[in-house]
């Protein structure tokens, strides 16, 4: 299959930053062992879920053409994805929070192409395409649950993080790659796992998107809808991990009426579940999430949303009461005793937007050294400079061209030469420009003539504070490197042999030419080389059922019990293999 990234309307309107993500799907380099996984987790789905999912799932493995016995190519995830209004793209493992919530805004589903080692069957942290291709897909045929998981995305990515939910992303992407590295020392993996627990328990206030990313666990990862007392599965979580699936519905969880409050309840990643939130409907998930989008800088602005900013470190952007959107990494703000920001500060390239498109002349080539101003209400004057009309401007002696000087109800003062103003489409002044200006407040110099052209922002106040920038295409975002690159291990001549026996079985099943003397010889080699190896042994049972090779079914089942009296932790697979195919031959 060529190695090329499948493509539609939606994925064409996705900007440059966020293609950086996306690779090929590579689906040549799926293994015989990867398929044979992908289906006995979809075969226990099938059986199992059909009792216990929300009937959304069952309809949506239909609706987007999910195979249960073949891993999907993104091709043709694509080309049925596109009649409900979405794509899929492939990545490689965790992508940053924000950029993973800004792809579902675009209405794009973002798939970790790898898929789980045999031994993490079950679970693992890494997400995979089991994850998100029998997780995620099936469901957003819901439209209700579409629009939720779109409108998540578009909240959710302007998020404000902190430091510690930078580190946490590196630390669970590393726990991730090496639990899914083939031969990993688990002096590796303890390490890694007690770094995502250091951090876990480290404390501190919530930031924002430890908060939503709170609310996107215990729903679309792990959420329950229905009533607590009678609960059906629709997280991707739940529905791609074949022994919490089962762990979730038994009264060892606690299942609690979702709400707001679950922004505030942790989860550890690396660990099951101890209590799930169960929603009503996928209408209420919409109700929740606006009530909470109600408590973000996003909406609310003011000191807290700045504070946030300067906390993280990292790009973001306020709004101003005028609409002027300042986009850079803040470090700075002055307060009155109100409480109220009456001066901010940006370091590096900053960009000036207004509703969300780069004023001309204003991007990070004006400001590649950071942009500040005061801001707020003059004094002695109930008029706010952006209410201002040409009249009232000449009234306060306001001229272009003109020096002038006045003070805030701060107390800052401003002193220069009046350039021009820039207005928005109300005609409310955004920007006035001086030169050879000062600002002072109380015995500080906030600017000074010769750090060159003043330009000052007009707003009473900050009424949005959010992640990101307005106008992504000021700055050059398509630079994201992780620290922890996915590990790809060479295959040994055992890992070749054993892949070259699952092909030869999916093979005999797919054409049907099923011999006794080749699943005989298949059987042995098996059994001499691979002693360990039970979902191989599992197929081969499963071939063998329909046949009339009474001998060989029985050595198959010995070796089967000999593999669970020497595995126990794997003991239960076995009986669920050998369950799944009864209820199918019942079935037929």
């Amino acid at each position: 299959m060529a190695q090329e990234i499948e493509t539609n309307e939606l994925l064409d309107n996705l900007p440059p930053h966020l293609r950086q993500f996306i690779k090929p799907q590579n689906y040549d380099e799926y293994s015989s062992v990867n398929h044979a996984v992908w289906r006995y987790v979809m075969r226990k789905n099938i059986t199992y879920l059909s009792q216990v999912a929300h009937s959304s799932y069952l309809d949506g493995l239909k609706k987007t053409g999910i195979s249960i016995d073949s891993i999907p190519s993104m091709y043709g995830m694509n080309r049925i994805l596109k009649e409900i209004g979405w794509a899929a793209v492939a990545v490689d493992g965790f992508i940053p929070p924000n950029a993973f919530m800004e792809f579902q805004a675009y209405n794009v589903l973002v798939i970790a192409s790898d898929i789980r080692q045999l031994e993490n069957i079950e679970y693992t942290p890494a997400p995979d395409i089991i994850h998100e291709g029998a997780g995620h897909a099936p469901i957003i045929a819901n439209p209700d649950y579409a629009e939720y998981l779109r409108r998540f995305g578009k909240i959710g990515s302007k998020a404000i993080s902190s430091k510690k939910d930078y580190e946490m992303y590196e630390a669970v992407r590393l726990l991730s790659i090496l639990k899914e590295a083939p031969g990993t020392p688990k002096e590796k993996i303890d390490e890694a796992e007690r770094k995502v627990e250091e951090l876990q328990n480290a404390g501190g206030e919530l930031s924002e998107m430890s908060q939503i990313r709170n609310l996107h666990w215990w729903t679309v990862e792990y959420g329950l809808i229905g009533t607590p007392e009678d609960p059906k599965i629709y997280g991707a979580g739940l529905l791609s991990s074949i022994g919490e699936s089962e762990w979730c519905m038994t009264d060892k969880v606690e299942k609690l009426p979702y709400s707001a409050d679950a922004a505030f309840q942790d989860f550890d990643i690396t660990k099951p579940q101890p209590q799930l939130f169960v929603t009503p409907d996928f209408a209420y998930l919409s109700q929740v999430l606006e009530e909470f989008a109600n408590t973000m800088a996003l909406r609310k602005g003011g000191h807290k949303g700045l504070a946030r900013l300067v906390e993280s470190e990292n790009l973001g952007t306020i709004e101003l009461s005028t609409g002027l959107q300042i986009s850079g990494v803040f470090t700075r703000m002055i307060k009155n005793e109100d409480n109220e920001v009456i001066f901010f500060q940006t370091e590096g390239p900053t960009a000036l937007a207004y509703r969300e498109k780069e004023i001309i002349g204003h991007g990070i080539k004006s400001h590649m050294n950071g942009f500040s101003s005061p801001i707020g209400k003059l004094k002695g004057i109930n008029l706010a400079i952006e209410n201002m009309g040409p009249r009232d401007l000449k009234a306060y002696n306001f001229y272009d061209g003109k020096r002038i000087e006045f003070e805030f109800e701060s107390g800052i003062t401003v002193e220069g030469l009046n350039i021009t103003g820039m207005r928005n489409i109300y005609g409310e002044l955004m920007i006035i420009q001086f030169t050879d200006c000062t600002v002072k407040y109380k015995d500080e110099y906030l600017f000074r003539p010769e750090w060159g052209t003043f330009d000052m922002a007009v707003g009473k106040e900050i009424i949005s504070a959010f992640s990101g920038a307005a106008d992504y295409m000021s700055f050059d975002l398509v630079n994201h490197v992780s620290s922890n690159k996915t590990i790809k291990v060479e295959k040994d001549w055992k890992q070749i042999e054993l892949e070259s026996l699952y092909q030869n079985i999916r093979d005999m099943r797919e054409e049907n030419t099923i011999t006794e003397e080749a699943l005989e010889n298949i059987f042995t080699t098996l059994k001499t080389n691979h002693p360990n190896d039970w979902l191989l042994t599992v197929e081969i049972f499963e071939l063998l059922e329909k046949t009339d090779f009474v001998s060989l079914k029985g050595e198959v089942l010995d070796h089967l019990e000999d593999v669970k009296t020497r595995r126990p932790k794997i003991a239960h697979l076995v009986n669920d293999g050998i369950s799944i195919l009864s209820h199918e031959l019942i079935k037929t």
